[in-house]
């Protein structure tokens, strides 16, 4: 039989276990008139399915409560707080300041989420005197709060965030991190378990890539020359698809059948223009009159060309005396490239003059040019977007965000320098990613997945901010590699093309990318050694 419970009994109840509350309790007069007296001394605005137990203390002086969510009994919740939709404040929880909490987030009894802080610098005052501050805290949605855990100003919790049991944290917390201790330190990331997933994948991958690359190269080898599809579709001769062939052997720690390194280093070197020190492709040469410096290929030979030759074990021959210039010249033709336009091209010629002063420093001797260069980059950068260049009308932030790619590549990434603004810079980039729909079709191709996740991992490197939102990037470009690979064939550049060594070269190294993101690299038997390697060298920059 069914026990009997007084009105007063529910009405405790509530008080401590108020997920029990029903539509009649939220409509019942006495708390509709307890919200009505809250409106009006503690600036509180409710949703018409919010509940607060009789017995909690609201002294606020702005409060918003969401769909669905509740204060318990005996909380205590003061100052300026929001609480979204389906956000629970447990009984003795005590919630102070300036507070945001997003949707779903759950606070377990007796946390303390502080707002503002004490001052206590000056030793001559007492600290009663002293002046409060409030830097405010944003709690994103779908967290959980453990009790007795604290929560101190300043500091954001991200998305999908779990605070353990009398946890005191101190510091932002990443998304989807669970963090504990005193002060509280990341443990892992929730969904971890995928990680395993992938590191199979890697290794199921990595196990037939490298077992048949022989057959890859020698697939695309015609007469003693390599000749492959390029990223257009177009099968041409050109001197990266040797420097392609001779990086994805490297990746596997070898070098293509048949290849003699002492021909093969001469016969590169002399590709070097001895008076600029560019690297024109004598399959596709400048047109007429052509500046060599204007030739998009004469500057990506200088990493698709120059990289080989250290592949190989040599240097190259001349000092690349065409980016040695002084301050006015290179900021002269630095403002002179289309940032507006193909902001991808400019950060390609970027790319091209950092990897030329990094074989200047390395080999010959450099001048002030980087200092130039760097200072430049530090003064253009678009703050809001965390990128260079412009977005375009069909292509929206495409064309920057591959052109932070080639930029941060040939500079930050190579001399081992922080990349400015990264947090804004992983915003757009996940933005980018997000407009295209993670990319797919005729978009899902091996230069738009490395222009994300090249940029992720580089600006990973500094914080943690979004880190889940860029794991889930690479889980998925890794989860796609394995259904793409063509037994004996590698990889197409782009979906619907035909294999090449372009692409088998690129996305070997994009995955490779995800799985270094991931933390899982180990798993992969590809390590790009060239064009896609990952490792600064510094050079006392």
């Amino acid at each position: 039989m069914d026990t009997y419970s007084a009105p007063e009994d529910h009405e405790a109840r509530l008080q401590f276990l108020t997920w029990d509350r029903t539509s009649a309790d939220i409509e019942a007069p006495e708390h509709r008139a307890r919200l009505a007296h809250l409106a009006e001394v503690a600036g509180a605005s409710f949703h018409p399915t919010s509940y607060v137990a009789a017995e909690a203390a609201i002294f606020t002086s702005h409060l918003v409560l969401g769909e669905a969510s509740w204060i318990a009994g005996h909380a205590l919740v003061r100052g300026d707080v929001e609480f979204g939709a389906h956000t629970t404040v447990n009984p003795y929880a005590m919630i102070s300041g300036r507070v945001r909490c997003g949707d779903g987030v759950r606070i377990a009894s007796h946390v303390s989420i502080v707002g503002f802080n004490h001052g206590f610098d000056d030793p001559g005052v007492p600290i009663h005197m002293q002046k409060h501050e409030s830097l405010g805290i944003t709690i994103e949605d779908d967290v959980w709060i453990g009790a007795n855990a604290v929560v101190l100003d300043g500091v954001r919790v991200g998305k999908g965030a779990v605070i353990a049991a009398g946890a005191v944290v101190s510091k932002d917390v990443p998304s989807m991190a669970i963090v504990g201790g005193v002060p509280a330190r990341v443990v892992r990331y929730r969904g971890q378990s995928a990680r395993k997933d992938s590191a199979s994948a890697l290794q199921r991958l990595g196990a037939a890539a490298a077992a048949q690359w022989p057959e890859v190269l020698a697939r695309f080898r015609e007469s003693g020359d390599y000749v492959s599809r390029e990223a257009d579709g177009t099968a041409r001769r050109s001197a990266r698809h040797l420097n392609d062939a001779i990086e994805i052997a490297a990746g596997f720690g070898a070098l293509p059948e048949g290849l003699d390194v002492a021909s093969t280093l001469a016969a590169l070197q002399t590709l070097q223009d001895p008076v600029t020190g560019l690297f024109p492709d004598p399959h596709q040469p400048p047109a007429a009159g052509q500046a060599r410096r204007d030739n998009g290929l004469a500057l990506y030979n200088v990493l698709s060309v120059g990289y080989a030759i250290e592949v190989l074990g040599g240097r190259p021959l001349h000092r690349v005396s065409a980016v040695e210039l002084g301050a006015v010249e290179l900021c002269d033709w630095l403002e002179g490239l289309s940032w507006r336009e193909r902001a991808w091209g400019a950060g390609a010629a970027v790319d091209a003059i950092g990897t030329a002063l990094y074989f200047n420093a390395r080999y010959f001797s450099t001048g002030r040019a980087r200092e130039t260069l760097f200072g430049w980059l530090a003064m253009q950068q678009d703050r809001a977007t965390g990128l260079w260049g412009s977005p375009t009308g069909d292509e929206g932030l495409l064309q920057p965000v591959n052109g932070f790619y080639r930029l941060t590549r040939g500079t930050y990434a190579q001399f081992g320098l922080p990349v400015p603004n990264a947090e804004r810079a992983i915003d757009s980039v996940l933005l980018n990613y997000r407009n295209y729909g993670g990319f797919a079709g005729r978009t899902y191709t091996a230069c738009n997945l490395l222009d994300t996740i090249h940029p992720l991992l580089l600006c990973l490197r500094q914080t943690d901010y979004r880190r889940a939102e860029a794991e889930a990037v690479a889980r998925a470009v890794i989860g796609r590699a394995e259904e793409r690979w063509v037994d004996g064939g590698g990889f197409a550049f782009a979906d619907g093309q035909e294999t090449s060594l372009q692409g088998t070269e690129m996305w070997l190294s994009v995955v490779h990318l995800a799985a270094e993101l991931l933390g899982i690299a180990e798993d992969f038997a590809f390590v790009p050694k060239g064009v896609h390697r990952t490792q600064a060298v510094g050079l006392g920059l």
